[in-house]
């Protein structure tokens, strides 16, 4: 299999680092749900930090098996407040709309150069998980707007959120 070549490689490096900052950033939001006594929402959040933990691994895993080397870059500190669960579920809804524009500049890169290894081995993958990420955060959004503050409704979220179960995807190679 031909190696990645140095655009690619930059580019997947720096998605490593963008797959980081995305755990970080939402280990910040599960940091604070938890000092709002929103437990279940903490909980989500650090599901969703450790998926994406596995996603930077995934990128990680590919640049190995492509004969790329890892370059770990720097992860900026993350916002540590928000002034209601709504506004943290509409940060985390734009990031993921980051994430999805990053993954689409990626596979353009890939196809400008023909790297189909990339194409199908990796991106393919992650244009559909950006599918299900953005829905799934959508959804949070939308039961948030729809309850918009009652605090009964926001106590029942709240449990709904803590039933969410971690599963590493099928494909992780560690």
């Amino acid at each position: 299999m031909p190696q990645l070549s140095k655009n690619l490689l930059k580019e997947m490096n720096k998605q490593i680092q963008e797959e980081m900052f995305s755990a970080w950033l939402y280990y910040a939001m599960s940091a604070y749900f938890e000092s709002e006594n929103l437990p279940g929402f903490g909980h989500w959040m650090r599901a969703q930090a450790m998926e994406e933990v596995t996603h930077g691994q995934k990128f990680f895993t590919h640049i190995h098996e492509r004969g790329g080397k890892v370059e770990l870059l720097d992860i900026k500190k993350p916002q540590a407040t928000w002034d209601s669960p709504t506004a943290a579920f509409e940060d985390a809804l734009n990031h993921e709309y980051h994430i999805t524009s990053r993954i689409h500049h990626l596979m353009k890169i890939a196809r400008d150069e023909g790297d189909f290894a990339a194409e199908m081995g990796i991106l393919n993958w992650f244009v559909d998980e950006q599918i299900e990420e953005e829905v799934s955060v959508g959804e949070v959004l939308d039961k948030l707007n729809l309850i918009e503050g009652n605090k009964n409704g926001l106590y029942m979220l709240d449990k709904e959120m803590a039933a969410r179960v971690f599963t590493p995807t099928a494909t992780m190679t560690w």
